[in-house]
């Protein structure tokens, strides 16, 4: 998922004060608050647009960006790990949902490329077909392409990033440790990986997108950005090797190279999509920069990627904030970023992933030449039509989110909660609550911009919390509080 780390300035202002705008009230189930945006010319939006190297068009300039759903099948207790990741009908009927949204390109998160690698409890998992998930994910594919969108695979493996109690046995560029903790989370040092080892991931992401290619997915992309495995050989802050993958941006950026020229290897048509996912900049000292980037990305245009999705930060280094004043009336926290990058590609097409909350804001970003496409993330679980619904005309901005200030209310007078919480990404968790609602088929998705609705909320959050805590390092749910909303948006209108 996009980790949310957007912050607010004073207590009892919703997440999009750092926006200047004003909120504009909504009928009942439409949502109570709406972020504020004028009425806009969006043809901008409208536009198909057709990626360079596959062929491939997407038919207007949305993307869901890839979240953490943790939906699918999970093995039990004593049952072999290869049970893991089975998609459920809770996980095709959110893709279902999505696919009738009139998003052009939906990227499915965190497909994971291991068993024993994984970055939660639910994540789907696609390295063999012993169990014909093949099919399975065939399946959704179906139903997320049925009105038109593209679909993609988002690959990734969590390196050092993952949780120990679901990877005991981290492995990573060098053996830098992630020494954050929360809610009882730690994270082991992780194992440097030899050289034979990186051949053999980089042909194994081959043959999942090779499996990826058989289930019905249009493309994959190249997860390389907020700390994950491939993030962790590009920043200096996790790659200290001194062979052929570490030193230099060229070594750092050998892997990945390596894995984009096997994935049009092994998977034999021209049109299938080939994407990256990678930060602009990593907001910490000795991180990747945006140089790093601009060098990066003229690399990937020559391995024939057909877009970059820009994003940034890491989980010790939290980007989904306004780092900028500059930025703030554009709304997307790294749009400057993207404006350097995009006229130095000659073909490859950027996106932009992370703060866009208003039609005039996206159709600006992409009209003013900023980048030629826009990626929603969390305002996608409140409302999955949202992209539908802003072409319609029938709304101008997302439903405002007043979890994070909730949260923060009350660190302020628990001790206790604010040790435990604090580093977890909780726009992430409120998201996956809705996201579990809209699987699950509910009427109602809750709505954060309701306070009481948001109350109950964190009164779930921190008892199923500290629930986890009690019984780790067992890992029996994806985390996220489950609640029939009281207060919501009614998504089907």
């Amino acid at each position: 998922m996009e980790y949310d780390m957007a912050t607010t300035e004073g207590r009892g202002a919703p997440e999009a004060k750092n926006y200047p705008h004003e909120s504009t009230e909504g009928s009942k189930n439409e949502g109570r608050l709406r972020v504020k945006g004028p009425e806009v010319d969006v043809s901008p939006l409208k536009e198909s647009i057709t990626f360079p190297f596959s062929g491939r068009t997407a038919k207007n300039r949305f993307l869901k960006a890839p979240m953490t759903e943790r939906l699918c099948r999970w093995n039990k207790e004593g049952e072999d790990i290869n049970a893991r990741g089975y998609p459920t009908d809770e996980y095709k009927r959110l893709y279902e949902r999505w696919g009738e949204g009139e998003i052009g390109v939906i990227v499915a998160g965190n497909v994971m490329l291991k068993y024993d690698a994984v970055e939660a409890f639910g994540n789907p998992i696609l390295p063999d077909n012993h169990d014909n998930r093949v099919e399975a994910f065939a399946k959704v594919n179906k139903l997320t392409k049925a009105h038109g969108s593209l679909s993609i695979a988002q690959l990734s493996h969590p390196g050092r990033q993952g949780g120990a109690a679901l990877n005991p046995n981290p492995i990573s560029a060098s053996d830098v440790q992630l020494k954050i903790e929360w809610a009882g989370n730690k994270f082991n040092k992780p194992r440097p990986m030899t050289v034979p080892e990186i051949r053999d991931m980089v042909k194994h992401w081959g043959e999942v997108s090779y499996l990826c290619y058989k289930a019905g997915f249009d493309g994959v992309q190249i997860h390389c950005a907020h700390g994950y495995l491939l993030a962790q050989f590009l920043s200096n802050t996790t790659n200290k090797r001194t062979d052929e993958y570490g030193g230099d941006l060229d070594n750092r950026s050998r892997i990945i190279i390596e894995i984009i020229e096997e994935v049009h290897r092994r998977v034999n048509d021209p049109s299938f999509i080939v994407c990256v996912k990678m930060n602009s900049v990593e907001f910490q000292p000795g991180g990747q920069t945006p140089d790093d980037c601009k060098e990066l990305c003229l690399k990937l245009e020559q391995a024939r990627v057909d877009f970059v999705d820009l994003s940034g930060g890491t989980f010790e280094g939290r980007a989904f904030e306004h780092k900028k004043e500059s930025t703030k009336a554009r709304e997307s926290y790294f749009i400057e970023f993207a404006e350097m990058i995009r006229p130095l590609l000659k073909k490859t097409k950027v996106y932009v992933t992370g703060g866009f909350r208003t039609a005039s804001g996206m159709a600006q970003a992409v009209s003013g030449g900023a980048c030629d496409g826009v990626g929603i993330g969390r305002p996608l679980g409140a409302e999955p039509y949202l992209c539908k619904e802003i072409l319609e005309g029938r709304v101008h901005g997302a439903i405002e989110n007043f979890v994070l200030v909730a949260l923060e209310n009350n660190m302020t007078t628990h001790t206790d909660f604010a040790c435990a919480f604090r580093p977890l990404p909780q726009n992430t968790q409120g998201t996956g609550t809705q996201l579990h609602q809209i699987g699950h088929g509910h009427e109602l998705i809750s709505d954060w911009s309701e306070r009481e609705e948001v109350n109950r909320w964190v009164n779930a959050f921190e008892k199923e919390t500290q629930r986890k805590i009690a019984i780790l390092p067992k890992v029996d749910s994806s985390g996220y509080p489950p609640l029939k909303a009281e207060v919501g948006f009614r998504y089907v209108r």
